[in-house]
């Protein structure tokens, strides 16, 4: 890998960073048994990818997605270890699976996202599996063609129920894949089934919260933390919520402020104990979803009281027009890497399936700057592929050096995705989930 392909730090306050990923180097062995045991306690979900932000004081993760797009964004060549991640999560889950139907979201006009199911398609078949893509689109009637930018087409065709199972024409499936996140509720087509449908319909956005991914973090950070001996709060973002929120009417605004204010004066707190010359921010968003919708910085909780119309509505909705009436209160963590000659700003997004880091890229926005949103209209990526599948530091080398860096990426992700892990969990033993059949 060319030093050139890598984002540099333009931060000054490199020394914390290379104070964790030190650790993490000086403990890799440890780290990886430790990890090894918790998978084998609360095995990892098929997929993931995980947003990070890299501060040079601190390494978090922001997000966890586990119906993931942009598959289209991996370097190619770390396409044969998603490959055998396949083969391995499918050995474990569901050894006979022969025939699986991938379930997307319903986003024909999404050029992008539609490369991206292309390449999951891929990768799947490539694995040994016979895969062909059931859509739950309303008005799909029959089977469309659809002819990508790339070249390659894509198959949609109707999902159909029969009695206990889903099927498409002279196709019936094993397993059913979920690469559609179920912002818009659990569809009735999928409820029931005697197939196994992974991820679970309870680990859509229609039942799952982020507050409740951030406090079994928040629980496997403080144990990570203390087996290599660091702060926990240096990978682990701090986060609040309070109760139901209505922006356009302006109802639970006060509570909204309130904590708001609350975290700003913790962080202030914290940038005290670590020297750290910015001011802290809070990053407002609901509590479901993705895509970057319904997220808004900041710095002042007096600025909540100053919102606008359009502001305000901007924050009521998110994905498919859900009303946003929860959200979740987060410590904004700076993105102070940087890609290209323009230094725009950068952050890592790592990719993973079953419980191998897989790949990855950075999301890069010029106009957006350090304590910003960058998953907004005028983002792009850059593929990268991580070194040695985030998986085997270099100790001989500097901590900031790239295999260094992407390791300490690696583990913050599987971090990240056991927390997601331990969601699915405990869905499983409230059995909110009903399709765990074979």
């Amino acid at each position: 890998m060319s030093l050139s392909t890598v984002p540099h730090l333009t931060t000054a306050l490199t020394g914390p960073l290379q104070h964790i990923e030190s650790h993490l180097l000086d403990h890799q062995a440890e780290i990886e048994h430790w990890f090894r045991s918790q998978w084998l306690a609360t095995p990892a979900p098929f997929y993931g990818s995980v947003d990070l932000r890299n501060a040079g004081f601190k390494l978090a993760p922001v997000d966890t997605n586990l119906f993931p797009a942009g598959f289209n964004n991996l370097n190619e060549a770390f396409h044969p270890l998603c490959v055998q991640a396949i083969q391995s999560v499918i050995e474990r889950v569901c050894p006979r699976v022969a025939r699986i139907v991938l379930v997307p979201e319903n986003h024909t006009r999404n050029r992008f996202y539609l490369e991206s199911v292309a390449t999951l398609a891929g990768l799947i078949a490539r694995a040994g599996f016979e895969v062909r893509i059931g859509s739950l689109l309303p008005d799909l009637a029959s089977p469309q063609t659809i002819t990508l930018d790339s070249g390659r087409s894509l198959l949609l065709e109707p999902l159909q129920r029969r009695g206990n199972r889903v099927c498409l024409d002279n196709f019936d499936p094993c397993l059913v894949l979920l690469n559609n996140d179920l912002s818009g509720g659990r569809p009735a087509l999928l409820e029931g089934l005697e197939q196994r449908v992974l991820p679970p319909l309870a680990l859509g956005w229609s039942n799952r919260l982020k507050s409740g991914h951030f406090t079994q973090y928040r629980a496997i950070a403080e144990a990570f933390a203390n087996l290599v001996e660091i702060d926990p709060w240096l990978i682990d973002p701090i986060f609040r919520n309070c109760g139901e929120i209505d922006f356009m009417q302006r109802e639970g605004e006060e509570c909204l402020a309130h904590h708001t204010s609350l975290m700003l004066n913790s962080l202030r707190d914290k940038y005290r104990e670590y020297g750290i010359d910015h001011d802290p921010f809070v990053v407002i968003k609901a509590d479901a979803g993705t895509y970057g919708m319904g997220v808004m910085t900041v710095t002042d909780a007096d600025q909540l009281h100053a919102l606008n119309r359009k502001q305000r509505t901007r924050m009521s909705s998110a994905k498919e027009g859900m009303a946003v009436s929860h959200v979740i209160l987060q410590e904004g963590v700076y993105s102070f890497e940087t890609w290209g000659p323009q230094e725009a700003v950068a952050e890592p997004v790592v990719y993973l399936i079953d419980h191998f880091v897989v790949g990855g890229f950075y999301r890069v926005h010029k106009g957006r700057g350090p304590n910003e949103n960058l998953n907004a209209p005028g983002m792009h990526f850059e593929p990268l592929a991580f070194a040695d599948s985030c998986n085997l530091p270099d100790a001989s080398r500097a901590p900031d050096a790239e295999p260094n860096r992407f390791y300490a990426y690696g583990v913050i992700a599987r971090l990240a995705l056991l927390a997601a892990a331990r969601e699915a969990a405990a869905v499983a033993e409230t059995h909110l989930d009903p399709t765990e059949g074979g």
